[in-house]
């Protein structure tokens, strides 16, 4: 005990061993947690780049060997016990690493808590019994407690078989993104060579296929008249594609920012933020930031988006793979200066209220309270 309340350990287990999403929302679950009420230990593949941040957060971290971009190694399980003993967890959270969840529940005497970061269509293939029937074994034997970070990834779970009384919905939280000046803001459009009088609109996300690219170079087609500039923030496997594309469409309106470290000079200088997803998106931690500073966003209608992003109250929802819808999404925003202003307002509402990090980290602890009753 500490004072009035429980003092709990809790072993957060993830397989990354770069810092993409869930990385990201360890991390700012670390930074936001009750030190007071609980005790903290991540493990983690050995060299992960989440090493230094979470000791810089003064987070006791272990490095273990196999398990780097592994759910299952069935000879990490038993290090895994070996260090359940060792620390004797009362809460073991794992990120997509079932060879943990085998050892907590081999252990016998700690909570599992899984969180599920992903969301994507589930095919008929899956539905079959024996696949569905194999999923509803994992996830409900070997979860107390599963955390699904959109409602569109807890019905994801509900399709595989996963018991709805399993499941509880913690939406992702981000730290605010930092505010710059108007200098500053002058010098970040400097950078992106965009000019004072463009509306920017911009997509922060990997090239890859599913986060529909591909439907914002079309649509950009559409805004070639107009002073409107696309940034595209990131790297991926269709960087040179996606660069070719554009080239050959001669769409001078999207610009190619490759990797930006200081993501929050593009979240800044945007004037609306882009979202064309189609295959794999939960709660997107890009939207949240852009929240965080007013911005709306034009979003698919795909797995969490429509959760984040109200059509018509904090942004607008379009279908997907419709470059069409998405272009004229733009030109309705850029045409009304006075709906972009007051759906930004109520998306900075709604990050206060429900996708800070700071009530990300409240309700996860709630979540090993409730799992301890």
């Amino acid at each position: 005990m500490q004072g009035a309340y429980l003092y709990l350990k809790i072993l957060h287990v993830i397989t990354d061993s770069n810092i993409g999403g869930a990385g990201t929302v360890l991390l700012n679950l670390m930074r936001n947690a009750d030190r007071t009420r609980f005790e903290y230990t991540v493990a983690v593949p050995q060299g992960s780049k989440l090493v230094p941040e979470l000791r810089a957060l003064n987070i006791g971290v272990v490095e273990m060997p196999g398990i780097g971009e592994k759910s299952l190694n069935l000879a990490a399980i038993s290090g895994f016990r070996k260090l359940i003993r060792e620390i004797r967890p009362d809460v073991v959270h794992t990120h997509a690493s079932l060879s943990a969840r085998i050892a907590a529940k081999l252990s016998g005497n700690t909570k599992i808590v899984h969180t599920r970061h992903s969301v994507f269509d589930v095919t008929p293939e899956q539905k079959r019994f024996y696949r569905r029937f194999i999923s509803s074994i994992i996830n409900n034997i070997f979860s107390d407690r599963i955390i699904a970070v959109s409602p569109a990834a807890a019905e994801n779970l509900i399709d595989l078989g996963t018991s709805p009384k399993k499941i509880t919905v913690v939406f992702n939280g981000a730290e605010p993104a930092r505010a710059l000046t108007e200098a500053e803001k002058t010098d970040a459009r400097d950078e992106f060579g965009v000019n004072a009088d463009d509306f920017v609109c911009a997509i922060i996300a990997r090239l890859e296929e599913v986060k529909g690219h591909r439907y914002i170079l079309e649509a950009a087609k559409w805004l070639r008249e107009c002073p409107i500039k696309i940034l595209v923030a990131g790297t991926g496997v269709l960087d040179a594609e996606l660069r070719e594309l554009a080239a050959r469409e001669k769409l001078d309106n999207v610009i190619f920012t490759g990797f930006v470290r200081e993501i929050y000079k593009v979240e800044n200088i945007m004037d609306i933020q882009l979202n064309a997803s189609y295959g794999t998106e939960a709660t997107s931690l890009a939207l949240l930031e852009g929240m965080s500073l007013s911005k709306p966003a034009i979003v698919s209608d795909f797995g969490g988006n429509p959760y984040v992003i109200r059509d018509g109250e904090n942004g607008l929802v379009v279908p997907k793979r419709d470059a069409a819808a998405l272009a004229n999404a733009i030109l309705r925003l850029y045409g009304d200066r006075a709906l972009t202003a007051r759906l930004g307002e109520q998306a900075k509402r709604d990050y206060d209220a429900t996708f800070t990090a700071e009530v990300m980290a409240h309700n996860t602890e709630n979540v090993y309270l409730e799992v301890l009753k």
